[in-house]
């Protein structure tokens, strides 16, 4: 100790003076030293949205499983219906949730922020159950320090279970907040954030409507409570939605991106707009068509015009893949529309939007869950604000809209023309099929298809010929569990796979939630 002392001393002569400022000179005056709940706020939810939602390429593979656009470049597997391993990366953003609450300034902020971590961990252990199945819950995002390094699985109804404990404690926990920092969706306020809860959390509840006997789940209890007593989105503005601008790395997933990212070549040289999709808007005479779509040039030299239905020839996405490259190479195809091209602030992308909690609704009122509202009501909310929502961030350019505007005045004769009816069944396709509509680029991960595994609508046609699916006679139902948990948690993993699957981990197991 006495030589370090007088080493300093010794040294303190020449360099002293210079080292005092060490820490000033090293310090950046513009970013913080210490990680506050701002910051941790913020990379939660942009793992949630930006990171989700990814870019380029990686935007369109969930509307390559849900059939609205075929890809060219290669036979891609979610196009051709291969789902193979999961993946459990979601849940490793769970572990900033503690620092994230421990570091709240006061209590109001540590409710705000216990809330909206409430709702991330239940959003992530959702998004991962639906896949899988059964999935570590109960000891999920524990490690050493907790005595776990092998987390159990718990059975799908215990993960329900739970999360729908911490939705209804999000919305509990911001009914008692203040507007907190770090959010880059609703800038902190807790009242827009306590009805995305909730009205997710009717959501997951329908996702659960073969589960209405189970006393443990009042299923139907649970739904009527919050559609009474809680605060729910009104409007597009309410969206769970990531905007997004010019600046570099925040624009648009599939604007044309700044020279020198190398992703431009992605851009619409592989896509092309199913028949599954566009067959539908032709039928109900809906003009998103002409703000989603580009006409087929061929159909164009032909002598059709750009505000013609049938200028926009859809790709049957289970044709054999030479099928599709034939069809690209011809280019007598619809192709997404310039807008998602040329703007970098296209529109904002919704992981979860109003449209969906009003068709969630309507779906309710179908099966007599609610009687405050016919099923009407809410179909007809839901289809206005999603046709709003698209004339009113598409810009007055008639490459864009094709010269069939969307106004208020067509919205409402559109709703009246289509409005449901007949059977409980048709009805039910119905509103399916308007959300799977209002869904075009927009919902979190593979809603389209789970909505076609839990209802059948929409309807995928099923090629024995072009399905990668073993039997190539099937959907599959599911995605294997991850590589690592074989690895690194392979007993707790194998018995979850016995409780569920008789025919072992594979990817037409049928899981809880799925069973009458």
């Amino acid at each position: 100790m006495k030589q370090k002392q007088l080493y300093t001393i010794i040294l303190g002569a020449t360099v002293l003076a210079g080292c005092s400022n060490f820490e000033k000179i090293n310090t950046n005056p513009d970013k913080t030293d210490k990680v506050n709940s701002g910051m941790l706020a913020t990379s939660m939810l942009l793992s949630v949205t930006r990171s989700t939602i990814a870019s380029t390429k990686g935007f369109m593979q969930p509307y390559m499983l849900g059939k609205y656009i075929t890809w060219g470049e290669n036979q891609e597997n979610f196009q051709f219906n291969r789902l193979n391993r999961a993946s459990f990366e979601r849940l490793a953003v769970l572990r900033n949730v503690s620092p994230m609450v421990a570091a709240a300034l006061d209590d109001a902020q540590r409710n705000s922020y216990s809330g909206l971590a409430a709702f991330i961990r239940a959003w992530q252990f959702y998004q991962t159950t639906m896949q899988v199945g059964d999935i570590p819950y109960t000891d999920a995002i524990k490690g050493e320090s907790d005595g776990v390094v092998q987390p159990k699985y718990d059975n799908q109804k215990t993960v329900f279970l739970g999360i729908l404990r911490e939705l209804d404690s999000a919305n509990a926990l911001l009914s008692r907040g203040s507007n907190f920092d770090g959010d880059p969706i609703f800038n902190g306020k807790v009242d827009n954030w306590r009805r995305v809860v909730n009205g997710f959390e009717l959501h997951v509840l329908m996702q659960l409507y073969r589960k209405t006997a189970d006393t443990d789940l009042k299923v139907i209890q649970r739904f009527q409570d919050i559609v009474n007593n809680r605060p729910l989105m009104r409007n597009y503005n309410d969206n769970f939605a990531l905007a997004y601008n010019n600046t570099q790395g925040q624009n648009y997933p599939w604007s044309d991106v700044p020279a020198g990212s190398g992703n431009s070549f992605v851009k619409s040289n592989y896509t092309m707009l199913t028949s599954t999709f566009l067959d539908p808007l032709k039928a109900l005479g809906d003009r998103r068509l002409f703000y989603f779509a580009k006409p087929s040039p061929v159909q164009i030299a032909a002598g059709k015009l750009p505000s013609e239905w049938d200028a926009y020839p859809g790709a049957e996405p289970s044709d054999p893949f030479p099928v599709l490259q034939d069809k690209r190479v011809s280019k007598d195809y619809a192709d997404l529309n310039n807008r998602y091209v040329q703007l970098v602030n296209a529109e904002p992308v919704s992981v979860f939007g109003y449209w969906d909690q009003q068709f969630v609704l309507a779906e309710a009122a179908l099966r007599g869950w609610i009687a405050n509202s016919p099923a009407q009501t809410y179909y007809a909310a839901g289809i206005g604000e999603a046709m709003r929502f698209t004339a009113d961030y598409t810009p007055d350019n008639v490459d864009y809209h094709h010269n069939m505007k969307i106004d208020a005045g067509y919205i409402q004769n559109y709703i009246t023309t289509n409005a449901l009816t007949g059977s409980t069944a048709q009805q039910l396709q119905q509103i399916i099929t308007q959300k799977y509509i209002a869904g075009f680029l927009q919902g979190a991960n593979y809603n389209a298809w789970f909505e076609n595994r839990r209802t059948g609508y929409p309807v995928f046609k099923l090629n024995a010929n072009s399905n990668l699916n073993t039997p190539s006679t099937a959907f599959p139902v599911r995605w294997l569990y991850p590589s690592n948990e074989l690895t690194y948690n392979n007993t707790n993993m194998d018995d979850a796979v016995k409780r569920q699957f008789p025919g072992g981990d594979n990817t037409n197991g049928v899981m809880w939630i799925l069973k009458d």
